[in-house]
């Protein structure tokens, strides 16, 4: 790839018009369920902009995804731009932009990344860079867990809106991620028969919920260290990890009910049935231990997945992201769930997370640079080039 190549793309970003997307899609309030208007806004820029804009429901008619598809006229691999516009459900900030970074609700997490994708596709349009194969970009609602449950992303692919491999903005920028965890969000209900009771007045003699709630605390604390030694040399570990739990109304009275939330994640090579099985496994022990009713549901979220390096997606990638940033980016795990583990298991295609190095996602406090958009659009840019060329170009 030569020098000239880079330097047309760099020059063909438009910083402004990359952060007025950024800053139009994030100024409207988008929580899960509920990204219809951010959807609209963000087809009508791309439709100003010259580019034909599909609307399809994909199983979520309150929030119709929105599809992209960038042609080179040429054969070749298709690479496609994916990410979501919802956000999770806390108080809506307002977009502001101070000292290079992007403020808001979203811009980490990851209108920042939609951005950025939008104008990767601006400027190989506007280029005429790409000679071979094509781009899709899609980007919809329905990703943030517990409020969605991921059915837009896995209609688009079920309905096959899905390139040869896909890049994914999210906030990761560490390491390129190679291997993903599956998980499962973990509920648990313990219960006792009859009414909540003045612990004088019989509620010493009843079954103690919260005994029976701390009793699985220990056990999950317990498994969590013999999970320490399930360890990927990557680094990544199997885990379990408790969110939250709830129980009572006040210091002196017995409970009926005691409420327990948090995860389970594996490694590659660990069965999602023997997962499940094994937490179920401990609650009857604890319900017959305490002589108490505990109730669980294992909600399994996304498999684990471990991607085949000598696809042609990882040297493209590394090939642009050395190209970019002048240093090679080390493989690792990817800590959390996203739409990767969804294509990889479900259109069977690699999936690459990469995103800017941005703060404060799942918080009110959301901020990203925005030399890292600008980073982030250059490397899909490259990498698009790449990967879509025939063998000899």
């Amino acid at each position: 790839m030569s020098d000239s190549l880079q330097d047309q793309l760099n020059a063909a970003i438009q910083v402004e018009r990359l952060v007025d997307t950024a800053v139009k899609i994030i100024g409207i309030p988008s929580p899960t369920l509920s990204a219809k208007s951010a959807a609209d806004k963000l087809a009508e820029i791309l439709e100003v902009d010259g580019f034909k804009v599909e609307r399809p429901d994909a199983n979520w008619p309150e929030s119709p995804a929105v599809f992209v598809s960038y042609d080179s006229g040429q054969p070749g691999k298709t690479l496609q731009f994916n990410g979501h516009l919802d956000t999770v459900h806390l108080p809506f900030v307002e977009p502001r932009v101070e000292d290079g970074k992007l403020y808001g609700s979203g811009a980490s997490d990851m209108k920042g990344g939609v951005a950025a994708m939008c104008e990767a596709l601006r400027i190989l349009r506007d280029t005429g860079l790409l000679k071979s194969g094509k781009i899709l970009l899609t980007a919809h609602d329905h990703h943030e867990a517990p409020w969605g449950d991921g059915r837009q992303v896995k209609a688009l692919i079920e309905e096959g809106y899905v390139g040869d491999g896909v890049l994914i903005p999210e906030y990761l920028s560490e390491c390129l991620p190679i291997l993903g965890r599956g998980m499962a969000i973990l509920d648990v209900n313990i219960t006792r028969e009859g009414e909540p009771v003045h612990e004088v007045q019989g509620g010493l003699e009843q079954p103690s919920v919260i005994a029976a709630g701390a009793e699985l605390i220990c056990r999950f604390s317990e498994l969590d260290i013999q999970l320490t030694k399930l360890t990927h040399p990557l680094g990544a570990r199997e885990s379990i990890f408790i969110g939250q739990v709830h129980a009572g109304e006040i210091y002196n009275q017995s409970p009926t009910k005691f409420y327990l939330q948090g995860t389970r994640r594996w490694l590659p090579g660990s069965s999602k049935d023997e997962v499940e099985k094994e937490f179920h496994d401990i609650l009857k022990e604890v319900g017959e231990l305490k002589g108490i009713k505990v109730e669980g549901k294992f909600n399994f979220m996304l498999d684990s997945y471990e991607l085949n390096q000598d696809n042609p997606l990882l040297p493209a990638f590394q090939s642009a992201y050395l190209k970019v940033t002048n240093r090679s980016l080390p493989l690792g795990p990817k800590p959390f769930l996203d739409d990767g583990n969804n294509f990889i298991s479900k259109a069977g295609i690699p999936a690459i997370t990469h995103g800017p190095a941005a703060k404060g996602a799942h918080t009110v406090n959301e901020e990203v640079p925005i030399d890292e958009l600008k980073r982030v659009a250059l490397i899909y840019a490259l990498t698009a080039i790449l990967f879509c060329a025939k063998s000899d170009e």
